[in-house]
């Protein structure tokens, strides 16, 4: 259960003052409200640390939605890496994966990867399986409001979407292709 700052943990004599705590006259007090943590530590005493309420419950969690960054794309998948979960940015990396089959919700055969992402893309996804050992989240961009939020062209320029499959950059007037987002300004991450 969530305390307050300044309550007194428990006596400095069993346990280890940690981050979020400090100790005095013998006793270990939080410096800040939040969850109270304890790790077993192999040297004996455990380490007492208290994480700030949002810190602590922050974790991608099934229909969420969430802005990724796109790291590499192959013919059955987009490897990403998850940067926010709903406007709040996480603390740690989290790695997701979006199937070819979840790009769309439409025509998932003649779905193809890299006419969809590319890498460096940001991307607005929802989760749709938690992850498996390796913290890899199942993500599907199949609504209209998911997809690419953010996208350069080969010049470094932001490339204006100009259709829910085309984006096009303003300085070259190349046209590139991708799973266009239909963004709700709520989620626009600058």
């Amino acid at each position: 259960s969530p305390g307050a700052a300044g309550e007194r943990l428990c006596s400095a004599e069993e346990a280890t003052a940690g981050s979020g705590t400090y100790t005095r006259h013998g006793f270990i007090f939080s410096s800040l409200a939040g969850c109270l943590q304890r790790k077993g530590e192999d040297s004996g005493l455990p380490v007492v640390s208290v994480v700030r309420d949002t810190e602590s419950q922050l974790l991608p969690d099934v229909g969420a939605v969430v802005t990724c960054k796109v790291c590499s794309i192959n013919s059955r998948f987009a490897k990403v890496h998850i940067l926010y979960v709903g406007s709040t940015p996480l603390k740690s990396t989290f790695r997701g994966t979006i199937r070819r089959e979840d790009i769309r919700a439409t025509e998932k055969d003649k779905v193809e990867v890299y006419k969809s992402f590319r890498p460096g893309d940001i991307v607005l996804a929802k989760v749709i399986s938690l992850g498996d050992a390796q913290s890899n989240y199942l993500l599907s961009t199949a609504e209209n409001e998911l997809g690419v939020v953010v996208a350069r062209s080969e010049a470094g320029v932001q490339m204006v979407p100009i259709s829910w499959c085309e984006m096009q950059c303003p300085r070259t007037h190349s046209k590139d292709f991708r799973k266009v987002a239909r963004v709700q300004p709520q989620f626009l991450q600058t």
